[in-house]
C-alpha cells in the first residue's frame, strides 16, 4: 500500500472514531457477552484511542539514546513528526513514570525549539499542551527527551539489563505484552504506526548494537561509546522497536528466490558461532514456505536479522530475537512428534514477519490475528515441506491443552491481555475454516489474497470475517465468532436411531446463527452434513454410534453422542 493510500485509510479511520463518543471502534459493540471487569483509569488511557490520540497521524521517529550497561541508564531522544487530522492543542503520548522527563520541545522555522507543557495523568499518559491551536492538516514536529534506570516488567522483562551466559554486558527488549512506552515514549497503541523510523543507539564501544531495519553508519564517539545508525523504511509496530546490546559475532546470507536477493543478517554470542551457521540454514525453508503461501517477505528493503536472546524470543520487525539453544523443537516442549522436525522459534516468530509486523491488529484485543495466524503458519510451513497430512497430525497436536475458559477476544480499548488459547485455539480455528471451504486450492488463494490485501494494514477481526465471507461466498461471520467471541467451541449433538438406521444431528453453540457445515460418518467416505442450532436434523446411516465417526482432526468441536 503506498503512504498515500494508508495516509487517507487513516484519516477515514480517525474521522469515524472522532465521531463515537468514547472513541472506540464501531465494531466493540461485538464484544463477547459477560460481565464487564473494572477497568482502571491507567488502563482506560492506555488502552483507548481517545480523542488526543485520535487526533493525529503519526508519519516518523527517529529514537536517538545511549544506554549504558554498567549504570543500567537509558537517555536520549525520541522526535516524534505527526500531522493533525483536527484543530487541537493537545496529544497523548506515554511513558512509564520510571522515567525522568528532560523536557519537550517543538521545533520551528529556523531551527528554534519552544519548550511545551506537560502533564503526567494516571499510569503511563503524558498529555503534551501546545500554547496555540494545531491546525487541521499540518505536519509538525516535536522532541520528546527522557533520562532514567528502565525497570523489568512483563514476562520477558520489556527491557532488561542481564549479563550473557559468559557474563558479559546484555540489554535486549521485548515489549509485545508490556508495551514500548517501558523504555521509550511513544504513542503507545496498535492502530496508528509511523511510516517510517531511524533509530540511532550509543552503546559500549566494546559491544554490538542492533536494531530493525538497514544499518546505515558506525560512528566512533571518542568517549568508550559507539553510535550506531539504523533505518526502518516500512511502517513498524511501536512495540517492534528493539534494541539488542552484546559481545555479538556477526555472519550473513542472501536468499534468492522469485522475489530478488533479500540480506540476512545474524548476530550472536562468540562461543554459539558454529551452532548458529548450521541452525539458521532453516531461515531459508521457512522463507520459501512462507513466500510460497503469502507472497514476498515483507521487508525486504530492510532486511531479515536473527539475533541471540536469553528468553525464547520475539518476533521483532526486521530483528527477531532467538533463545531456541539452536535445537530443533521448542524450549520445554515434549522432543519427539512433528515439532521436533524444526526449529519452532525460527518458524513461529518469522511467521509474524506476515501476521503481526506487516498485518497488525489494531486492538491488542485482536492479538490472535498476530499469535493465532503465526501457530497456524507453523502447520502451512510443515505442510510445505512434509506434506499435508504430517501439518494437519501438527495443528491437532496439543489441542488437549486448549482451556475454553474465556473468548480469544477480550474486551477492547482496555488494554486486555487475551488468554493462551490465542494460540492454538486460532490455529485450531484457521483449520476448521479451512476444512469448512473444503477446496485447498481455494483456500490457499484466500490466504494469499488475503494477505496481499491487508500487508502494512492496521484491522480488526470484523474485517477478515468480512474479507473471508466475501471472497469464499460463504456468511463465515457466525463461525468466527463462535469460536473467537464465546469461550466454549461448538458442540455436535448426536441421537441415534437403531431400529431406523436415522441419526438426529444439531449444533449447541453460543452463537445463535451458527450453522457450520461437518463432515460425518464412515471416514473413508465422509459425508457433509449442516447441523444448526435451532432444531434437529437426521440422516440415515447403517452405522451405529461406535462406528460413526466426525472428522476431529478437521474440525475443532466437541462430540456428544446421546
Amino acid at each position: 500500500m503506498t503512504s498515500s493510500l494508508r495516509n487517507t485509510a487513516k484519516l477515514l479511520q480517525c474521522a469515524l472514531l472522532l465521531a463515537v463518543p468514547t472513541c472506540l471502534p464501531v465494531a466493540h459493540a461485538q464484544a463477547p457477552a459477560g460481565a464487564p471487569h473494572e477497568v482502571s483509569e491507567a488502563d482506560r488511557l492506555r488502552g483507548a484511542y481517545g480523542p488526543y490520540r485520535a487526533n493525529n497521524d503519526l508519519l516518523y521517529y527517529h529514537l536517538d539514546v545511549r544506554v549504558d550497561p554498567a549504570q543500567k541508564m537509558l537517555s536520549g531522544k525520541n522526535v516524534i513528526r505527526f500531522a493533525m487530522l483536527k484543530p487541537d492543542t493537545r496529544i497523548q503520548l506515554d511513558l512509564v513514570p520510571t522515567f525522568n522527563i528532560d523536557k519537550i520541545v517543538l521545533d520551528e522555522a529556523g531551527g528554534t525549539t519552544r519548550a511545551l507543557k506537560y502533564e503526567r495523568a494516571a499510569g503511563r499518559t503524558v498529555y503534551v499542551d501546545f500554547p496555540e491551536t494545531l491546525k487541521k492538516g499540518t505536519t509538525y514536529t516535536i522532541e520528546f527527551y527522557y533520562s532514567g534506570h528502565p525497570v523489568e516488567m512483563g514476562r520477558f522483562g520489556g527491557f532488561v539489563f542481564r549479563p550473557d551466559p559468559m557474563g558479559r554486558p546484555l540489554v535486549n527488549t521485548a515489549c509485545e505484552e508490556e508495551g514500548a512506552s517501558v523504555w521509550w515514549p511513544n504513542k503507545d497503541q496498535w492502530q496508528d504506526e509511523v511510516e517510517n523510523m531511524d533509530i540511532s543507539v550509543e552503546a559500549p564501544s566494546d559491544l554490538v548494537e542492533v536494531s530493525n531495519g538497514r544499518l546505515q553508519r558506525k560512528t566512533d564517539l571518542g568517549d568508550g561509546f559507539t553510535r550506531w545508525d539504523w533505518a526502518v523504511s516500512y511502517p513498524i509496530n511501536n512495540y517492534d522497536v528493539s534494541l539488542n546490546i552484546g559481545k555479538y559475532e556477526h555472519f550473513s546470507d542472501v536468499y534468492s528466490d522469485q522475489y530478488g536477493p533479500l540480506t540476512l543478517d545474524y548476530y550472536v554470542f562468540p562461543e554459539d558461532l558454529d551452532k548458529a551457521k548450521r541452525q539458521f540454514l532453516q531461515a531459508k525453508n521457512m522463507l520459501k514456505a512462507f513466500e510460497h503461501a503469502f507472497g514476498e517477505y515483507p521487508f525486504y528493503r530492510d532486511g531479515y536479522k536473527l539475533i541471540e536472546a536469553l528468553y525464547s524470543g520475539v518476533e521483532n520487525q526486521t530483528a527477531i530475537t532467538y533463545g531456541n539453544h539452536f535445537e530443533n523443537g521448542y524450549l520445554g516442549r515434549p522432543k519427539t512428534g512433528i515439532g521436533t522436525w524444526f526449529d519452532f522459534i525460527i518458524v513461529h516468530e518469522s511467521a509474524h514477519e506476515w501476521f503481526g509486523n506487516s498485518i497488525t491488529a489494531r486492538d491488542r484485543s485482536d492479538m490472535w490475528i498476530h499469535e493465532g495466524w503465526a501457530n497456524y503458519c507453523e502447520s502451512v510451513f510443515v505442510e510445505y515441506m512434509w506434506g499435508k497430512g504430517d501439518a494437519i497430525t501438527y495443528i491437532n497436536t496439543g489441542k488437549e491443552n486448549v482451556k475454553n475458559a474465556e473468548p480469544v477476544i477480550c474486551e477492547e480499548g482496555t488494554v486486555c491481555t487475551p488468554p493462551v488459547d490465542q494460540y492454538k485455539k486460532g490455529g485450531l480455528f484457521l483449520n476448521t475454516v479451512r476444512s469448512v471451504i473444503d477446496d485447498d486450492h481455494e483456500w490457499f488463494a484466500l490466504l494469499h489474497d488475503y494477505y496481499q490485501h491487508f500487508k502494512y494494514q492496521t484491522i480488526m477481526t470484523t474485517d477478515i470475517a468480512a474479507y473471508f465471507s466475501k471472497h469464499s461466498g460463504r456468511n463465515l461471520t457466525p463461525i468466527f465468532n463462535e469460536y473467537l467471541r464465546h469461550a466454549a467451541i461448538p458442540t455436535l449433538e448426536l441421537r441415534f436411531d437403531s431400529q431406523a438406521h436415522t441419526v438426529a444431528y444439531r449444533w449447541q453453540a453460543d452463537e445463535p446463527a451458527f450453522a457450520m457445515p461437518v463432515k460425518v460418518g464412515d471416514k473413508n467416505h465422509w459425508q457433509i452434513i449442516t447441523p444448526v442450532t435451532t432444531r434437529w436434523q437426521a440422516m440415515n446411516t447403517p452405522l451405529d454410534s461406535e462406528h460413526f465417526d466426525v472428522a476431529t482432526d478437521q474440525y475443532y468441536v466437541n462430540i456428544r453422542k446421546l
